[in-house]
């Protein structure tokens, strides 16, 4: 049985990662600490006084979309994440790190939570993971499944896990899985999909923690891309969807082995025969 703690946030996918982290066997979580929304992508967009039409828009489909995707699990599950709420940035405070360091646990489990400092890198040195959504090193920052999809690169969209470190989205990488299409996707699609994917990989990490190998670390490439939010433009929504509307994701599907070899990606030979 593992021990957690889980750093997260509060949108509706970020409730169902912690409530089906909770209800698998060989886990559990001490506590969840859910980070509130106050600088989250919709509340920096509503506040921008430039036109934001597409911006909304956009945002508007992928919360539906989520909607769609969890909200059926996360009203039917018991909750056994043992939730915390606390203001965005608030997990670095003393009271809440000394209480993490208090209750023991056997790993640190991260997903989209605030950056994380120290004293709890060092004290949970090698036993605090991270995902990051997104395939590092070759996009790192924010929205890093938005903007391959906008650069028409579809084989750039995966998650990565990783030991989490002082950087953004640098740490020592374990394993990466790449996102799944189907014919007619919507950028949301993909993007839930992916989530359940990561959610249920994350958790045989978790279990198989012990069984993890260290793996040869990939290079940085010459064309990493580090994003950022202030790049979310109403000019970038716009291509985006022009990218699906003149059929990237039907192309991809007929050249996904070519374009998946040109961006290998790290596997963990730990998972390949765990449950």
């Amino acid at each position: 049985m593992k021990k957690i703690v889980i750093f997260t946030s509060s949108e509706l996918r970020h409730e169902f990662f912690r409530k089906y982290i909770a209800q698998s066997a060989g886990i559990k979580v001490v506590n969840t600490y859910c980070e509130g929304l106050e600088k989250n992508l919709r509340t920096v967009v509503d506040k921008d006084p430039s036109n934001k039409d597409l911006r909304l828009k956009h945002l508007e489909a992928r919360e539906q979309a989520e909607e769609d995707f969890f909200r059926l699990f996360v009203d039917a599950t018991p909750d056994k994440s043992n939730p915390v709420f606390l203001p965005k940035g608030e997990i670095n405070s003393p009271a809440y790190t000394q209480a993490i360091i208090d209750s023991n646990p056997d790993l640190l489990v991260a997903y989209g939570c605030s950056i994380i400092k120290e004293p709890l890198l060092n004290a949970f040195a090698g036993r605090f993971l991270n995902v990051h959504l997104g395939l590092s090193p070759y996009y790192r920052g924010s929205g890093t499944n938005y903007w391959p999809l906008v650069n028409a690169e579809p084989e750039y969209v995966g998650a990565t896990f990783m030991h989490i470190d002082a950087g953004i989205d640098t740490g020592e990488i374990i394993h990466q899985i790449r996102a799944a299409y189907c014919w007619g996707d919507s950028p949301a699609q993909i993007g839930n999909r992916l989530i359940v994917a990561m959610s249920d990989v994350y958790r045989r990490i978790i279990v198989n923690f012990d069984s993890m190998q260290k793996l040869p670390q990939m290079p940085v490439p010459e064309n990493e891309r580090v994003c950022k939010m202030k790049d979310y433009t109403e000019e970038s929504v716009a291509l985006l969807y022009k990218n699906f509307a003149n059929g990237l994701i039907e192309r991809y599907l007929g050249e996904e082995a070519e374009c998946c070899d040109r961006v290998p990606i790290l596997r963990n030979p730990g998972l390949e025969t765990a449950p």
